[in-house]
């Protein structure tokens, strides 16, 4: 025979499970949310950097020059082509097509500073503006004003780009 209070407590504990596992629910998608965000925060500019290295494998110099920018048209007052093709041109010093590759993307204020291995001795810091995708050497050789957590969460959470991009 049931008693009078073998039932009290049943819908609290019920109630206790749904509040937990929509807590567990939310964080686990916004953990997953904000990887999502973080993996993907540079996707634009490392495609105009994927870019401008597919033009340099093709042995489009005009392509790649015209990428970083500048048109043998209306060159760029700093970098004259003749200079681009000093440093991306086939050389000795040029780009090898078998190592030549973006490595790493790291965020930057309002800009992005990306890294490309271009031979097996030489390493280059590109810098992207966010606002008009204009492709640079790097100002700094790292990324200036960075809070420890975003250079923790670029050293850890950050290689998972070359895992998934």
């Amino acid at each position: 025979m049931a008693g009078y209070l073998d039932q009290y407590g049943a819908g609290e504990e019920r109630r206790n499970r749904i509040i937990i596992r929509t807590i567990l629910i939310v964080l686990a998608a916004g953990i997953v949310g904000t990887l999502g965000w973080y993996l993907t925060l540079n996707h634009h500019q490392e495609g105009v950097v994927k870019d401008f290295i597919a033009a340099l494998k093709r042995g489009d110099t005009q392509g790649a020059y015209r990428i970083w920018g500048c048109t043998s048209a209306k060159p760029c007052p700093d970098y004259p082509y003749e200079k681009f093709m000093k440093d991306w041109g086939p050389g000795p010093e040029g780009p090898d097509t078998s190592v030549l590759g973006l490595t790493d993307s790291e965020a930057c204020n309002s800009a992005v500073m990306l890294t490309v291995t271009v031979n097996s001795k030489r390493t280059e810091h590109l810098w992207l503006d966010r606002t008009n995708d204009m492709v640079s050497f790097a100002p700094f050789p790292i990324c200036p004003m960075q809070i420890p957590y975003e250079i923790m969460a670029h050293r850890t959470v950050g290689k998972l780009r070359k895992i998934f991009f």
